[in-house]
């Protein structure tokens, strides 16, 4: 299954539930939810949610579409914040405007936090699990988004702009910045698929290193690609004098870095046999990506 497949799935049946979510809200503020949510990307958590549920053989799970949208809300929420003047002070995201360039300020932190509260209800509100299972879904997404998770690494992230971090700080900040997510994405998946401790266990060792290995693959392209390539703004982290995995390891280190968390990546998989076989393309995907 390509990955544009499983991208057509979000599109089609997980993004009209926020959309349906939505109809009483002011018209303006729809309309900008709109824009952040149609602007694009690659869907990875999304995409990780339904691969997750295939590997356990439950990809028809009916909370799947909840999950799905959940980590895309909560990921969008966070890109649109991370683009605000006092974060990373960004024009451009995913090829487009960003939401507080294109709207206001304002109109962009509302929408953050809007879609962050409406991602944990429609876990609260995903079809087909009991009560438990719907809890420790809440609890996967709210670890990973809060404090312990995504908004830790990106205060460390702030904190050690223009200075220098070691090799273990870099990798510590970025299992929170953007490793909380991508284990959370298997996780929900997990979870709506009716997964067991050691299937669940599986599925985060293998998102700890997709995740750390997207952040090395997103720091050479940084270095290797351009602006109209990475629909962001390239350079950014070498202006701020940043450390990236390119700045302390250099690209060929770098690289065999990606590789290394890769291999690590497919061995993680191996109890699910050829069921994780899309969880092996997305992985390899992560790492061969010029974007």
């Amino acid at each position: 299954m390509t990955l544009g497949t499983d991208r057509a799935r979000f599109e089609s049946s997980a993004r009209p539930l926020v959309e349906t979510q939505l109809s009483t809200v002011a018209p303006a503020l729809r309309e900008a939810v709109a824009y952040a949510l149609s602007v694009g990307g690659k869907r990875i958590r999304p995409i990780l949610v339904y691969r997750a549920a295939r590997a356990l053989g439950r990809d028809d799970a009916p909370a799947l579409e909840h999950a799905a949208a959940a980590i895309e809300l909560v990921h969008t929420y966070s890109l649109i914040h991370d683009d605000l003047p006092a974060m990373d002070d960004d024009d451009l995201r995913r090829g487009q405007p960003t939401l507080h360039r294109a709207y206001d300020e304002a109109t962009a932190i509302l929408v953050g936090d809007g879609m962050q509260v409406q991602a944990f209800c429609l876990l609260a509100a995903a079809p087909g699990l009991d009560a438990d299972r719907r809890l420790a879904m809440i609890d996967v997404l709210a670890a990973a988004s809060g404090f312990p998770g995504m908004v830790g690494g990106q205060y460390l992230d702030v904190s050690a702009t223009g200075g220098a971090l070691t090799l273990d700080a870099l990798k510590a900040m970025h299992n929170l910045k953007t490793g909380a997510l991508i284990r959370a994405a298997l996780a929900l998946g997990g979870h709506a698929a009716g997964a067991g401790e050691a299937e669940l266990a599986a599925l985060d060792r293998y998102g700890e290193h997709i995740g750390l290995a997207f952040q090395v693959v997103d720091d050479i392209l940084d270095v290797e690609s351009d602006s109209a390539t990475l629909g962001k703004t390239q350079g950014k982290d070498a202006a701020a004098n940043k450390s990236t995995y390119v700045s302390l390891l250099g690209i060929d280190g770098a690289r065999r870095e990606a590789a290394g968390l890769l291999d690590a990546a497919l061995t993680a998989l191996r109890p699910f046999d050829d069921r994780g076989d899309d969880l092996r393309d997305l992985a390899r995907f992560i790492v061969e990506r010029d974007r």
